[in-house]
């Protein structure tokens, strides 16, 4: 192994010497090289080799790359390239050889070595890693598209990007994605050359020797990907998404027509396929030049092409009433709507005709349960307040037993300041079944803190104990601590805390709520901190090392203190803690006791 090692130190001598010579480098610098060189050649060498120690000595020779770079620029000296820079070239992408022979899975260590080729224009290099990478890799179709983009966008070459798109459809025969990538490739390939068409006829030369196709100039070859993709992949997602690159390029116009005559003939019940042919008319009316137009006129000419979406959006409802087609519908309007304007007039026609959808979608019993928290907060935007009262209850209504459309009414009532808020809640609350409603109990109690005499607040919590589920009831004794502390004081908290603490489930929080209470009083009763501690060991001593740790950390710290009761502490807690815990505890122990904790 030394033999090589200096074999290949060796063979970087007449770089270095170079490097030396030109002025590139010191003497010391290139006795450091060698050092580190030696070090890193060491290391990928052994019998048991390590990716980072290959990823760590290309990082190296890539670093060594750029510092030379700079300095060249700084002196600059051009010359020498072929002895140093080719020299460092060729043994960076030996060492990615190296590295994706041993570990041929790893795809980001390939696209490392792709990124390095491209970096440094090493294009021979880069199509021989494409083509090894594919042949492992066979099944991302990424890859795929990546090597055929190169070979489109940077060697030129249309005819291998359709071979790679070709190979790659013979393994992902479905993909859409590929086909969409494909196409786009045809269309660029057909747009490269009727430009160089017409560059030659400008400069009035003979087109004899060249062979330009009028079924490729006029896209034939992207219709015949998109005739062949129809008939594998199905749905109105990936005709869009065709129909999208097809606009991108000025020569389509027939092959746009028969993809849209495609989606309105076999997607005519999909809502997207409406949704575009609705959003169609904003665009449709844009091509029109709007030069020398008065702001009067422009926002008359958006206001009718608005209109002449919705009549199209109008008659999809009709043909298709569902709730994702009304989905479509509001989603449309609420954007318009949402769009900056500084017309009033324009703004008010949004509005209503947003309000207008949500009420129709509504009366059809076809409004997604999702929307409705939109329109209330559209209505209270728009101080239309006793109509989001009314929806509010129309919501709930329909889907009584959703917690989120009762929190969503009680919070329109709240904010409103109704008097029948309380009667609200004990309608949900027969509604509802008791698991799940712990959004609605939090709430309650919450306004009721607000609102409401100490005295119904408390019975309130009180209520909710027994009306949650027990993993609910945790959430609500944390409030209830909380709350009693802030209204009733040390003492009170203290006897409610000895009273929950008959019933399980508690939470970690519940006691470090009582353990922060205890604390704040000016008489910190170590005695009643020992007790919380080990009332909040018994429930999560087996799970939490912090726990044991900040008992110990008391001890330590309170006047009252007995710090010889840490070494029992400690002894308990290797023998409660369970698994990985027990390490953790150690370690964080080690670093208390030498006071780095």
């Amino acid at each position: 192994m030394a033999e090589r090692i200096e074999q290949r130190l060796e063979d970087r001598i007449p770089e270095l010497e170079q490097l030396e010579r030109v002025g590139l480098f010191t003497h010391k610098e290139i006795r450091a090289v060698l050092r580190k060189a030696s070090a890193l050649e060491y290391k990928i060498q052994r019998r048991a080799l390590r990716k980072e120690d290959f990823i760590n000595y290309i990082q190296y020779e890539v670093n060594l790359l750029e510092l030379i770079k700079k300095r060249r620029a700084r002196i600059g000296y051009s010359f020498k390239k072929e002895e140093i820079e080719y020299s460092i070239l060729h043994r960076v992408h030996s060492l990615f050889n190296r590295a994706t022979g041993k570990w041929k899975d790893d795809v980001q260590l390939w696209l490392s070595h792709v990124a390095f080729c491209k970096q440094w224009n090493a294009k021979h290099q880069l199509s021989k890693v494409f083509s090894t990478m594919l042949a492992i890799h066979s099944n991302k179709p990424a890859l795929w598209i990546m090597a055929a983009k190169w070979e489109m966008e940077t060697r030129l070459s249309s005819e291998s990007a359709r071979h790679l798109f070709l190979r790659a459809l013979r393994f992902h025969p479905e993909c859409p994605k590929l086909y969409q990538e494909y196409f786009r490739m045809e269309l660029m390939h057909a747009e490269k050359q009727r430009k160089e068409k017409k560059e030659f006829e400008q400069a009035k030369m003979d087109l004899g020797e060249f062979n330009y196709s009028e079924e490729i100039l006029n896209g034939e070859m992207a219709r015949i990907v998109y005739r062949d993709a129809s008939q594998k992949i199905k749905g109105v997602e990936f005709q869009l998404a065709v129909l999208s690159i097809a606009k991108l390029f000025d020569f389509t116009q027939d092959l746009q027509k028969e993809i849209l005559e495609s989606l309105q003939s076999r997607y005519a019940d999909d809502p997207l396929t409406w949704d575009y042919l609705a959003r169609r008319e904003l665009e449709l009316g844009s091509l029109q030049p709007t030069e020398h137009t008065t702001k009067h006129k422009k926002v008359s000419e958006m206001a009718q092409r608005e209109e002449r979406c919705c009549a199209v959006f109008d008659e999809a409802v009709r043909a298709l009433p569902t709730e994702d087609m009304w989905k479509c519908y509001i989603t449309f309007c609420l954007e318009r709507y949402n769009r900056k304007t500084n017309s009033e007039e324009l703004k008010q026609k949004r509005l209503e005709r947003t309000l207008s959808v949500f009420s129709k979608a509504h009366e059809s019993s076809l409004l997604p349960e999702a929307l409705y928290k939109q329109w209330l907060q559209l209505l209270l935007d728009s101080n239309l307040s006793e109509k989001a009262v009314e929806v509010a209850e129309a919501a709930t209504g329909r889907f009584s037993q959703s917690v989120e459309m009762w929190q969503m009414r009680l919070q329109v009532l709240i904010q409103l300041k109704r008097d029948d808020v309380t009667q609200c809640f004990e309608e949900a609350m027969k509604r509802v079944k008791s698991k799940g409603t712990l959004p609605l109990w939090t709430l309650w109690v919450e306004w009721s803190e607000g609102t409401n005499s100490k005295e119904d607040t408390e019975a309130l919590y009180q209520r909710s104990l027994h009306a949650t589920t027990h993993a609910e009831s945790v959430t609500m004794k944390e409030m209830y601590l909380d709350w009693t502390y802030r209204n009733g004081g040390y003492k009170k908290v203290k006897r409610l805390f000895t009273s929950l603490c008959e019933n399980r489930p508690f939470s970690l929080d519940f006691f470090r709520k009582m353990i922060q209470i205890e604390k704040e009083q000016e008489s910190c009763k170590m005695l009643h901190l020992r007790e919380y501690y080990e009332r909040a060991l018994r429930e999560f001593g087996s799970t939490n090392t912090d726990l044991w740790l900040d008992y110990i950390k008391e001890e330590l710290s309170h006047p009252k203190g007995k710090p010889e009761n840490c070494g029992s502490i400690h002894w308990r807690a290797m023998k409660m803690l369970q698994g990985d815990l027990v390490e953790d505890f150690v370690s964080k122990y080690t670093l208390l006791q030498t006071g780095h904790l």
